[in-house]
């Protein structure tokens, strides 16, 4: 028995194992591993995962008794390897603090005694170096001293039901390593280890150690051991293949960190297209020289001319009050009211008195002078809208012109309502039918709209308006820099701003056009644009009451069954200018069949308000081409260029004013994206031929600035955004500081960073360049840029390109 026994535990000290004491029943190392992996993923606390480790371990932590102290590390490791074989054979758990008689035996301590001298006397290679993947002790605290190099015993891996190998630990002869052992066992653990030394019968001292200690030793074994199955499993030494799913399970979830790195959660599955490309060496580059501001001729003084508008619209309604202002015609195109300038001049004076005295709450005053009042006009009533807007000048108030809310929750309707709240709108203006085609509420109040500040809706027409006393008169002052008007415009976002224009530039446009166009008195506009904004509104509301002109307005609504209405007011009232967009051109060119008796001889100039776009050009041309024949002139068309924040940038001028002929330009498109310009010839299909917008307004000065970074000057051959310094652009953005200095005070620089002038540029959202003769070219918008690549693109060349391939043979309805 005895002989037995000596030879079991020494084949069992002689296995390199990473602990003897961790020689445990397959059952019991599949429990503690699930424990493990249970710690890991949080499913119980460590408290919890103590306890019941404790309970596992117990059966097989023997108390050592009447063995030397120089030998109690391996007599607990002995009697932990007996109380393994022991155990594997009853299969039966016992307590922490029960005794077994054969560990008291003379027969035990015999064997002991005779295992532990064969083990001094052999020569056993130290332990490697490892560092548990679970328990988080320092590495100094846990690594015995390096005594001697390591060795592999070649028959580690014949035992069965092993999880790892390991090199064996060295024996008895060095000191240092058992006080490596001792303090494994007595700090490897993060609970604290009771340790009690009390007194023996036999004179010996015998040290007590709880289970938690005990625990954290086989805790600290029992990771060493998987770390030693990942390291021969990743080095493709074969381990044994009998390994539970759940210890399978552990090791991958060791494997895994818990938490991804930082940068993981940054890594784009296409970085490879978010690279900063190489610029191609073979780009195309500007290679002229920086370009020079350009100015446009000296703003001329003009004789009695009045101090602002209101004072024009004073003097002609009591000098020339029979002489026709504007003239609105039916969805038939017939004429139903025109409004003569005597009109124009009392109506606006009584809505005048009864906005600023007849509307009150709680006895006080609605409205003050520079209050915002909202204008929502439908587009077939022009003269109801003229009245209200001269109306608001002469009370003092800023008019906002809207367009008619569709329904209660419009996408477009909460923008505008965004803007009415942000300028502080309480009013509404409009018309009786306007009103009741409004969405109601039960009261029969016109309805709130989604996103709308509350309104107080007011009907300008002549029965709810009051005529003012004979001694009373508006206030008709100079023009200042106080807000005259507020213009909308919806970005590229859908967001709505509110862009303001004072007296004084509503004024100095009002002379610019007139000297640009050539106006006089008395002669007749054809317009078909929107007389709420933009050119529509400059020439057809503006500027035609500072030269009382007479104004057709012509309807949307009566070109969508009529395209070829404006072509025949034109020839009817003789008029001599048409404001037109190349849609309407276009329009008329399809059904142009069905009108033969009509003549374009009296046009001395037919503005293309969208000159800028690169597809007019060609509906320019084949107007021409079409109505040369009626009586148009080449040079009487006329494009012109303009924005919302800078109105009329440029515009052709009319042939009776001695300027340079239209020109053309047939630009590279792959120069072009490069920002570069480079001629071409019309044979080639990768071209676009743009037309000038003629020169710069009078009194202005134009460069043109990189778009992006800086706003350095191009060069003369390089495409940039165009910018604009006059006394008649856009002031700001209204309410919106931030946004209003980098659109509305930007200050151009030289290549050497010296400011060209001291004063602030307007920038235009235009894209083009200044060619020969001072002429302005524009091939783009900065609302339509699209930068692929590096390069850059235009979201209106697919538009021209489209037009330029017969539509009706390539472009199919709904693809």
């Amino acid at each position: 028995m005895a002989e037995r026994t000596s030879t079991g535990l020494l084949t069992m000290m002689l296995e390199p194992t990473p602990a003897v004491a961790m020689t445990l029943p397959a059952e019991v190392r599949e429990k503690l591993a699930e424990l493990e992996l249970e710690l890991s993923e949080g499913d119980i606390t460590q408290k919890g995962y103590e306890k019941k480790r404790g309970k596992l371990l117990a059966p097989y932590i023997p108390q050592i008794q009447g063995v030397d102290p120089s030998l109690q590390i391996d007599n607990r490791i002995q009697a932990s390897s007996q109380a393994v074989l022991q155990g594997s054979k009853h299969n039966k758990s016992r307590a922490a603090n029960t005794r077994d008689e054969r560990f008291r035996s003379d027969l035990h301590t015999e064997a002991v005694q005779a295992a532990l001298a064969k083990y001094k006397e052999r020569k056993m290679p130290m332990p490697s170096k490892r560092r548990s993947v679970l328990v988080q002790s320092s590495v100094e605290a846990c690594t015995p001293p390096d005594t001697s190099s390591a060795s592999e015993d070649e028959g580690s891996l014949r035992r069965q039901g092993r999880l790892a190998t390991s090199t064996p630990y060295q024996g008895h002869g060095h000191p240092a390593v058992e006080h490596w052992f001792n303090r494994v066992i007595q700090g490897s653990s993060t609970s604290s280890s009771a340790s009690s030394t009390s007194s023996h019968p036999g004179g010996r001292s015998v040290t007590t150690t709880n289970t938690t200690a005990h625990a954290a030793l086989n805790a600290n074994a029992a990771a060493t051991a998987l770390a030693d199955l990942m390291a021969h499993t990743q080095l493709g030494v074969p381990v044994n293949s009998r390994v539970s799913s759940k210890i399978q399970q552990l090791l991958n979830t060791l494997k895994r960190p818990k938490r991804p790195p930082l940068r993981e959660f940054f890594v784009d599955d296409f970085e490879e297209l978010l690279d900063v490309q190489e610029p191609d060496p073979n780009q195309p580059k500007p290679e002229g020289q920086q370009m020079s501001p350009l100015e446009g001729e000296h703003l001329g003084v003009v004789n009695k001319w009045p101090p602002s508008l209101p004072a024009a619209l004073q003097r002609w309604g009591t000098t020339q009050p029979k002489s026709p202002c504007l003239t609105a015609l039916d969805n038939a195109g017939k004429p139903v009211y025109t409004l003569t300038y005597g009109k124009l001049w009392t109506r606006s004076q009584k809505l005048a008195y009864t906005l600023l005295n007849k509307l009150s709450t709680r006895n006080e005053p609605l409205l003050m002078p520079g209050d915002r009042v909202a204008l929502v006009f439908p587009n077939n009533d022009p003269v109801m809208f003229m009245v209200a807007f001269y109306g608001c000048l002469l009370a003092e108030l800023v008019p906002v012109p809207i367009e008619v809310p569709l329904t209660r929750k419009d996408a477009g309707s909460q923008q505008i309502g965004f803007l009415l709240g942000s300028c502080g709108v309480t009013l509404a203006l409009t018309t009786d039918a306007c009103q009741k085609g409004l969405p109601k509420a039960q009261t029969g109040e016109v309805a709130t709209f989604k996103g709308w500040p509350r309104l107080l809706w007011f009907v300008t027409d002549g029965k709810h308006v009051v005529k003012p006393p004979k001694d009373w008169h508006p206030p008709i002052r100079e023009a200042s820099n106080d807000i005259a008007y507020i213009e909308y415009k919806t970005s590229k976002e859908g967001s709505t701003m509110g862009i303001t224009v004072s007296h004084s530039a509503m004024l100095a446009h009002c002379h610019a056009l007139t000297q640009a166009c050539g106006y006089t008195e008395a002669e007749t506009i054809t317009n078909v644009l929107d007389f709420k904004r933009e050119a529509g509104l400059w020439h057809g509301v503006l500027t035609s009451v500072m030269n009382r002109m007479h104004v057709i307005s012509i309807p949307y609504s009566l070109m969508k069954v009529n395209p070829l209405s404006w072509i025949q007011k034109v020839h009817t009232y003789k008029a001599r200018v048409a404001v037109v967009k190349s849609r309407d051109m276009h329009w008329s060119l399809l059904a142009q069949r069905d009108q033969r008796d009509i003549s374009l001889s009296s046009l001395r100039m037919l503005i293309v308000a969208d000159g800028a776009n690169p597809w007019s050009i060609s509906s320019c041309d084949a107007f021409l081409n079409v109505f040369q024949a009626r009586g148009l002139r080449p040079e009487v068309i006329c494009p012109c260029a303009s924005s919302s924040e800078a109105m009329t940038v440029a515009i052709r001028r009319p042939p009776e004013m001695g300027v340079p002929p239209p020109g053309k330009a047939v630009l590279s498109m792959g120069g072009l994206s490069h920002s570069v310009i480079r001629v071409d010839t019309e044979e080639k299909l990768s071209v676009l031929t743009v037309q000038d917008v003629g020169q710069v307004m009078p009194g202005a000065v134009v460069c043109v600035v990189r778009v992006e970074g800086t706003p350095y000057l191009c060069q003369t051959d390089e495409v940039g955004e165009i910018c604009v310094s006059s006394g008649s652009t856009g002031v700001a953005y209204y309410g919106l500081p931030g946004m209003t200095k980098n659109v509305f005070e930007t200050i151009p620089v030289m290549s050497s960073g010296v400011p060209i002038s001291d004063r602030p540029f307007t920038r235009t959202s235009l894209l083009g360049f200044v060619g020969p003769d001072s002429l302005v070219f524009v091939v783009g918008k900065m609302d339509g840029l699209m930068v692929v690549s590096g390069r850059r693109h235009n979201a209106d060349d697919v538009v021209a390109t489209a037009l330029a391939v017969e539509p009706m043979k390539f472009v199919y309805r709904g693809r």
